[in-house]
């Protein structure tokens, strides 16, 4: 069972390690797009302030978070579906706890994505060590609800496809994220306006779960919740059709299946 354990957290780990660096200048887009109101929150405000490489802004500790976070969540998966045979409700079981385990690391990325020129942290460890705790856990709540509903329906989703088309195989994982967006995204953006209450004199203030949805409703419409969606759609369809395809390519290699 160690074993088992063992070999679907490094399977997993590598798995999201490359799919994130991958698909970073993506996961970038979609932060910008969906806190438009920062300052120079554009990938050619990045590319010009910056220089290309920037694009990979925040990386680092997207894949320091992401690397537990997503092995976490697929071994974790993997053993409660073993005792209650749900998938919809292992992935949300699954996501809520591995995103609450490493919930300080995704503020983290946030606050160091949105910079520019290092304008406010010099990396990780600066970031969570100017950061009040108290900050680093803002929109952590919204975040359970949303990662865990997101990863639940992402399992579902991607279980049904492979069943009914195999040969979609590839690609089964990235449109199984965009189903899953669907029904999860205005938690995602709601837990991402949270993050960055104090970041920046920009972002709009919200005092709660509650006020947040009012204020998004009232000053930007039901739009105002699926702002940034079409480059999440873009950005997680990259990322899961690889994290998937790779995953399963390790796990047929590592029990020595056909390939």
């Amino acid at each position: 069972m160690i074993r088992d354990i063992l070999e679907n957290f490094t399977i997993a780990a590598l798995s999201a390690g490359l799919s994130k660096t991958a698909s970073a200048p993506f996961e970038l887009w979609r932060i910008q797009r969906q806190n438009h109101f920062i300052p120079n929150a554009t990938i050619k405000d990045v590319i010009k302030k910056e220089s290309i490489r920037y694009l990979w802004k925040g990386n680092a500790v997207n894949v320091i978070k992401g690397v537990p976070q997503y092995s976490l969540n697929w071994v974790l998966f993997k053993k409660i579906n073993e005792e209650i045979d749900n998938k919809l409700i292992s992935g949300v079981l699954s996501g809520g706890i591995s995103i609450g385990l490493i919930y300080p690391l995704e503020t983290t990325r946030t606050y160091l994505s949105l910079q520019i020129n290092k304008n406010k942290y010099n990396g990780i460890y600066d970031c969570l060590k100017k950061t009040p705790v108290k900050n680093l856990y803002k929109g952590f709540s919204m975040s359970l609800i949303g990662f865990g509903t997101f990863s639940g329906w992402l399992f579902q989703f991607q279980s049904l496809l492979n069943e009914n088309y195999p040969q979609l195989s590839p690609i089964n994982g990235g449109i199984a994220s965009i189903l899953a967006l669907s029904i999860s995204y205005p938690t995602d953006l709601m837990r991402r306006r949270l993050q960055l209450q104090q970041f920046d004199k920009s972002v709009p203030i919200y005092n709660n779960n509650r006020d947040v949805i009012k204020k998004i409703k009232m000053n930007e419409g039901i739009r105002g919740f699926y702002k940034g969606i079409h480059a999440n759609f873009v950005k997680s369809f990259f990322q899961w059709s690889i994290h998937f395809h790779i995953l399963e390519y390790l796990n047929k290699m590592i029990k020595g299946e056909e390939i």
